[in-house]
């Protein structure tokens, strides 16, 4: 059997595992906030505020994403250049139930009464393009993007159409771009060789422990997208079509 894109949980009776590196999709958003507010140049003055989201707690990549990104930022929150001012910086406070957009906003909501009544938010880390969505409603609705309060760092990953436009007009600030055709060539071939009595191809035996076996996986690059190289990376490679970002 071949997991795609989500490995299934608790069998030996998973063979092979095709999907993107999870940790490095975390990694990518981390990197991005790290380098918008100057952190590792110094060339923007801190501390930062910075709140932290995630996806589902039934969802075995949440942890993948997020740790990817915490590896990327814990340094510069324990040096306080980067400040959680909620308090809710462990996974299990900051996860997102089926990666829903409404209820990032409304917990979105609730952090920017609760803790930024006389500060502001500099950076949000958002592991999906839905909860991105939800979580810029959510401060455009408190004043945020206006020229005395600008909007945020904010996150994405998936690059769905709605959040592409938003990165175009100046919203949301990136997201992480996963080629699923290229991940449907990955699985296809792994299936063709298990029919033919042959190895697939794998690039990670290590990572992926589904609860009764480490499987073996094929895992792709990532690639993050902003308004810099959106066109190049989605409307050039026919991923997107430019007549849906009008």
């Amino acid at each position: 059997m071949v997991s795609y894109d989500r490995l299934i949980l608790g069998t030996e009776n998973v063979d092979y595992y095709a999907s993107f590196d999870n940790e490095k999709v975390g990694q990518l958003q981390g990197t991005y906030i790290v380098e918008q507010l100057g952190l590792k140049d110094g060339s923007k003055k801190g501390p930062f505020n910075i709140e932290l989201f995630a996806g589902s707690n039934d969802d075995n990549n949440t942890r993948y994403f997020f740790n990817g990104a915490m590896s990327v930022l814990q340094p510069f929150i324990d040096k306080k250049q980067l400040v959680v001012k909620s308090g809710q910086a462990e996974l299990n406070q900051v996860t997102t139930l089926r990666w829903d957009g409404g209820t990032a906003q409304k917990r979105m909501d609730d952090i920017l009464t609760s803790a930024y009544r006389s500060d502001r938010v500099d950076a949000v880390l958002s592991p999906y393009d839905g909860i991105s969505i939800g979580i810029l409603s959510a401060l455009k609705s408190d004043g945020y993007g206006s020229k005395d309060k600008p909007l945020p760092v904010v996150t994405g990953q998936d690059a769905e159409v709605a959040s592409v436009k938003s990165i175009i007009s100046g919203q949301q600030s990136m997201t992480v771009f996963k080629d699923l055709r290229e991940l449907a060539k990955v699985a296809s071939n792994m299936v063709d060789a298990l029919l033919n009595d042959k190895k697939p191809e794998t690039n990670d035996t290590k990572s992926y422990d589904n609860g009764a076996k480490v499987v073996p996986a094929y895992l792709l690059e990532p690639v993050a997208v902003d308004k810099d190289n959106y066109k190049k990376a989605l409307v050039d490679s026919g991923y997107i079509k430019e007549s849906d970002l009008n």
